[in-house]
Parts: structure tokens; C-alpha cells; sequence
């Protein structure tokens, strides 16, 4: 049976990454953001506006959608202001209930849809310099949890992925040097920060049949880092 799959961000990363993997012949790949992507369907989106409209001529049932944007805004808290909480919580939070709400009548109608997010280890366990994102992603795990139980019935599953650094241009900042790229890695107990690949794998597994019992989880694809000393 053909799908139809909704990636948001699919230009970079982790959602170029999960976009490589789904192609094939019965998987129909339509992306969202703001680079235009030879897909079988391309609307601009900017989350940091959060205005989401399904074109007329898209597929009336989808099997999945996949919501990538992110941020990653780390400073002390003292010089965190209003507009940085409000943009992070915005981008990660808001654009993706902006593009669920447009896309719930087609997931209902799959009869067996998954919905996946994308959350930060930030949000399991304490680090420093990550108010802003961290208070975000948290409350998009809380989201996710409360929409899991709500669109359980509907038999649409939603799951989130937090994952620990990994190697993608959001965080070339901080992984941009051999010697930034030993320090992360000496940090997981797997002796290495992940890939985009690590965590598309994960994503495309529950957006697959073999994840059909699996919903309201936050799946921690961190190299053990969240439960490992």
C-alpha cells in the first residue's frame, strides 16, 4: 500500500537524513520549510510564523507526519530574555501544533497514521546554559504525551525522540572542531555523538508498521547518556 509521509524541515539533518531513507516506491515524500525540495509535493513554511496551509491538489489521507525544526539557543540565564523563550517555545512547540491541527483530518483518515516529534536529552536530565530549549522541548514532550492519549482512539500514534548532540548543521556550532567532537564524544558512554542517520533511523521506525503498538513514548537516542554513568 502506498504512504503518503509529511516531513517538516527535510532540508538539513536530521529531516535530509530521514527524507533519504523513506524513499522508495510505495512511500510518497511531501516536505514543508523554508528550501524548496524536489518532493512529490513542496510548500514554504517558516516556523517561526507558524502559518500552515495544505495546498488543494495534496493527497486527502496521510500515513505520517514528521516535525524537525528546531533551535538551539544557549546562553547563561541571565542574558536569556522574553523573546528568546518566546521564539524557541514558538519554532518547537507552536509550528508544530500549527501544522498538526492542518493535518489531522488526513491522518484520521489513514486509519493507522504516526505522528513523530523531536525533543532534546536536555529535557531528561539537567544541563547547563539550556533554559530556554530545554523549557521548550519539555513542553513539547508533555504535548506529545497528551496528544498520544487523545488521538489514541482515531488510532494515530505520537512519540518523540530526544536525542543527545549530534552531528548536524544545527549543532556544527558546537561540534565544529576535532577537538569539540572528542569532548562530546568522550561524554556518552558509546564514546561518540550521533549521527543524523542514528536518529532518522529511530524516527522511520515508528513511522513503520513494526512500531504500530508503540505510542505515547519519549524514545531517548542519546548513546546512553540520559540513564549511563
Amino acid at each position: 500500500m502506498e504512504k503518503n509521509i509529511l516531513i517538516v524541515g527535510a532540508s538539513s539533518g536530521v529531516g535530509a537524513a530521514l527524507f533519504q531513507k523513506l524513499r522508495s516506491e510505495d512511500t510518497r515524500i511531501f516536505t514543508a520549510g523554508r528550501r524548496n525540495m524536489e518532493s512529490d509535493g513542496h510548500i514554504t513554511f517558516d516556523a517561526a510564523v507558524g502559518e500552515f496551509t495544505i495546498p488543494e491538489n495534496w493527497p486527502g489521507v496521510f500515513h505520517g507526519l514528521v516535525y524537525c525544526p528546531g533551535t538551539i539557543n544557549l546562553k547563561p540565564i541571565g542574558r536569556l530574555n522574553r523573546t528568546d523563550f518566546l521564539s524557541d517555545y514558538q519554532i518547537n512547540v507552536l509550528g508544530f501544533v500549527a501544522v498538526l491541527q492542518a493535518m489531522l483530518p488526513r491522518l484520521k483518515k489513514a486509519n493507522g497514521s504516526s505522528v513523530v516529534v523531536f525533543s532534546t536529552v536536555a529535557a531528561q536530565i539537567g544541563i547547563s546554559f539550556h533554559a530556554s530549549i530545554a523549557s521548550a522541548k519539555g513542553a513539547l514532550q508533555s504535548l506529545a504525551l497528551s496528544l498520544a492519549s487523545e488521538l489514541a482512539p482515531a488510532n494515530i500514534r505520537v512519540n518523540a525522540i530526544a536525542p543527545s548532540l549530534t552531528d548536524t548543521p544545527l549543532a556544527s556550532p558546537l561540534l565544529n572542531t576535532p577537538e569539540k567532537l572528542e569532548a562530546s564524544a568522550k561524554r556518552h558512554p558509546l564514546q561518540r555523538s550521533g549521527t543524523a542517520n542514528d536518529i532518522a533511523s529511530c524516527a522511520a521506525y515508528l513511522l513503520s508498521e513494526d512500531a504500530s503498538w508503540i505510542t505515547g513514548q519519549i524514545l531517548k537516542i542519546d548513546g546512553g547518556l540520559s540513564t549511563l554513568k
